[in-house]
């Protein structure tokens, strides 16, 4: 016996008789494009990235909700939950919020970057013990945020200036610490920043000798001594290696 085609059963579900497997193929759907942009972010994505991806904001409500995959961490902001935790997660937050529509791995290398500087860039270093609870970051444009824990420092810091330091871009250590004497912090605290880069090997002594000589006279040093200024805040730390960390700077 023939069965006709209306008369066969199919275990396939009609999405207009069943509305709840339809909202729930396209969670599912939105969840996979998710996690393919966040993995390139720590597992990290922006609401203005979401609707780039063309997913309902209805759907982003029910994904962010208590028990569904995405939290949120900042405004504008979410995590995958389950994610790894990359360390950082306010501060990585912080620069995706810089520019929420672009990706982060397409980012580096445009003339707009923003680079992690000052005591940000001091705590990704894990250098000194600089307060972490403002985000400084650093570019070559002017941008504003509304953020009262965000402080942007706008200035052009060339390529060999700054590199990707736990996936972030951020200023050279040597960089890092001539903008802390720049802005002004105790020089008690930079001290510590600087024998804690020299220790670990975050960099060289002349080359922060180089990036200090234009400070040298703040401290009433000889105009373009960066070597002087270095012996000074290595003697404030109480480098036991000073003497010959200074001899270096000036070879």
């Amino acid at each position: 016996m023939e069965v006709s085609a209306s008369d066969r059963v199919t275990d396939q579900p009609s999405t207009a008789k069943h509305p709840g497997f339809a909202i729930l193929c396209s969670v599912i759907s939105a969840v996979a494009r998710l996690s393919d942009l966040a993995e390139g972010q720590w597992g990290l994505i922006t609401r203005a990235q979401v609707r780039q991806l063309d997913i309902a904001w209805s759907t982003l409500s029910q994904l962010a909700g208590p028990e569904g995959p995405l939290e949120r961490v900042a405004h504008g902001v979410y995590r995958l939950r389950g994610s790894a935790d990359p360390g950082h997660l306010s501060l990585r937050a912080a620069w995706l919020q810089l520019d929420p529509v672009t990706p982060g791995w397409q980012r580096i290398g445009r003339p707009d970057l923003a680079l992690v500087s000052h005591a940000s860039a001091a705590v990704l270093y894990d250098v000194g013990d600089l307060r972490a609870d403002v985000h400084e970051f650093t570019l070559p444009v002017r941008r504003q945020t509304r953020r009262r824990d965000v402080r942007l420092h706008r200035r052009q810091i060339p390529e060999s200036d700054w590199l990707v330091l736990h996936g972030l871009p951020a200023t050279h250590a040597s960089r890092m610490i001539a903008d802390l004497i720049a802005d002004h912090h105790e020089p008690e605290a930079v001290a510590q920043v600087v024998r804690d880069v020299l220790d670990r090997r975050h960099g060289q002594p002349r080359t922060v000798a180089d990036k200090l000589g234009p400070l040298a006279a703040r401290f009433n040093l000889r105009s373009g001594d960066g070597a002087a200024l270095l012996d000074l805040l290595l003697a404030i730390s109480g480098d036991p290696n000073r003497a010959q960390l200074v001899t270096q700077a000036r070879s």
